[in-house]
């Protein structure tokens, strides 16, 4: 396979995991402004090994047997790997889950989940998407990525209320989103789940890029009884792992701001 016929694979793998409700080969062609045959003879050499499928209205999706791959993939994650000893020992000192998530096609993703014996029941997992506005980890990544990315994001994103305490307002959320960059860490107070307090900070690759976000997580009155060392824990967290990927771990440029 020459390396323009792989790169169509990847392609078409991306477009399709946008679409979760399937393209037909015309529209597949037509979105990556390529040939109509020379696609449609990738598209059926793709499903025919288990990549794609395809439903009764002729759209294809991605196949099953990417299941297996994505997850072998997680299990071979980096980040992750290199991050789980740190998450480890940040759950021991808190007493309180602790999740490591990236950003994925503008949704929260979550790698890696820590659990404290007398952990909260959480929807979260390893392998599950959330959105960004409500939740601790999400609004790491807005807080943190470059404006004109947040921006972009925002205007696609419908702002739907979760929980009663969900911000809903775009303006109150950016002003938001500002005091986490300045305080150094983001919180999600019952904006996701009810009962469920989370403070968040993100991971810096080595070109100062913003690659991954940490959190903690419990019951609201535990976590704010005990809020000022779990960010401390939290943050100090955050600066090592950064670190250890080869990144520099960046400094709010003000005092703490609380925001409550």
């Amino acid at each position: 396979m020459s390396v323009k016929s792989a790169k169509r694979v990847l392609d078409i793998f991306e477009l399709l995991a946008a679409y979760s409700n399937g393209l037909t080969v015309k529209e597949i062609s037509h979105l990556l402004s390529a040939p109509q045959s020379s696609t449609f003879n990738v598209i059926k050499t793709l499903e025919t090994e288990g990549y794609l499928s395809q439903d009764s209205g002729k759209k294809y999706k991605l196949g099953a047997k990417l299941i297996h791959i994505g997850r072998c993939a997680m299990d071979s994650f980096d980040l992750s790997t290199v991050g789980t000893p740190y998450l480890t020992s940040l759950m021991e000192e808190v007493q309180e889950t602790v999740f490591m998530a990236v950003l994925s096609e503008e949704e929260l993703f979550y790698v890696a989940k820590i659990d404290n014996n007398r952990s909260i029941r959480t929807t979260a997992q390893p392998g599950l998407r959330k959105p960004l506005y409500c939740t601790g980890l999400g609004k790491a990544f807005l807080a943190f990525m470059p404006p004109r990315i947040r921006e972009q994001i925002l205007d696609e994103t419908e702002l739907i209320p979760i929980t009663e305490h969900t911000i809903t307002d775009r303006r109150e959320l950016k002003a938001q989103l500002d005091v986490f960059k300045e305080q150094g860490y983001s919180i999600d107070d019952e904006e996701n789940e009810e009962g469920l307090y989370c403070l968040a900070a993100p991971l810096f690759g080595s070109a100062g890029e913003l690659v991954a976000a940490i959190s903690v997580a419990g019951p609201k009155q535990r976590m704010l009884s005990r809020k000022e060392a779990i960010v401390k824990s939290l943050t100090e967290t955050a600066g090592k792992i950064t670190v250890n990927i080869g990144g520099r771990p960046q400094t709010p440029n003000k005092g703490e701001i609380e925001w409550m």
